[in-house]
């Protein structure tokens, strides 16, 4: 779920009527499987140590190493045996109820091509190496694969009620940009963030963001930006927590934020818990990667 523009109003030349195309990984070229192998490299040097266990247990599953871009044929059966979960291929981001039924039917949607290697540190539309690096190894995870699911048709309901906004803050917060507390301290689950070398290591280490704990109807008040580092952060306690959460029925929770206020990027409220009170230095300094 995205706030870029879509590529498309209606599925392309080639999609099926659900927007699916073949990965068509024999297509690929040397380029494109080494740009692959350069950023699984960097970032293997950087998460260790910072992303969450059931992160790199579900790289490990999955072997996502073997030398270029992953071969869904390969990938899915190994996916598909721990949580019934496939990845498939779709031409660039498609509409949300799109989006919603795939994640409903436990298939998570993947972009096809790879960024260039001149794009190695931003691209803003998503790729293959964010989707399938950075979004796959969490559905390993039976809670999570749970979460997931729930969502997808949860939004499914949301987008009947007016209230994909709210939802997709949710999303933003917790799949792109979610951070756990483990035992041995602060870790990455997010996509967004462990999909980017930069990223990985400002989220946990640096002085200007605030890390706050998860609070279901606080995260879905709140701003977020697409273009730049988060400047807040929300803590799960566990996935399990998140799933139980989430679990239940939004209608109440709709309700209540109809008439409440949205909550500033940068706000610390009275009844946040809060790990880090950030200093927001990194965003007064106009971001992106600012000195």
């Amino acid at each position: 779920m995205s706030d870029f523009e879509h590529v498309f109003e209606q599925p392309p030349e080639g999609a099926a009527a659900d927007w699916t195309i073949p990965q068509n990984w024999r297509a690929y070229t040397e380029t494109e499987h080494r740009t692959w192998d350069t950023l699984y490299a960097r970032q293997m040097q950087i998460l260790p140590g910072r992303a969450a266990d059931a992160f790199m247990r579900g790289l490990d599953a999955l072997d996502l190493n073997t030398g270029g871009i992953p071969d869904f044929s390969v990938m899915n059966p190994k996916l598909q045996a721990l949580t019934g979960w496939t990845v498939v291929c779709v031409p660039g981001l498609v509409p949300d109820e799109v989006f919603f039924d795939h994640l409903a039917n436990r298939r998570f949607v993947s972009g096809q091509f790879i960024r260039r290697p001149d794009q190695l540190d931003y691209l803003q539309e998503p790729d293959i190496f964010h989707d399938v690096f950075g979004h796959v190894p969490m559905l390993t995870d039976p809670d999570f694969a749970a979460y997931m699911e729930a969502y997808g048709k949860g939004g499914q309901r949301a987008a009947s009620l007016g209230m994909l906004p709210n939802l997709a803050r949710l999303y933003w917060y917790t799949v792109e940009f979610g951070l756990m507390k483990q035992t041995d301290g602060l870790r990455i689950y997010g996509a967004g963030i462990v999909s980017s070398a930069t990223e990985s290591v400002f989220c946990l280490e640096d002085a200007s963001p605030n890390r706050l704990g998860f609070d279901l109807e606080r995260v879905m008040r709140t701003l977020y930006r697409i273009d730049d580092f988060q400047q807040v952060y929300f803590v799960i306690d566990s996935i399990e927590q998140l799933k139980q959460q989430t679990l239940q029925d939004f209608a109440p929770i709709y309700d209540r934020l109809k008439g409440a206020d949205e909550i500033a990027i940068d706000a610390i409220l009275p009844t946040d818990a809060v790990f880090t009170n950030g200093t927001q230095d990194y965003a007064r300094k106009g971001g992106r990667f600012a000195a």
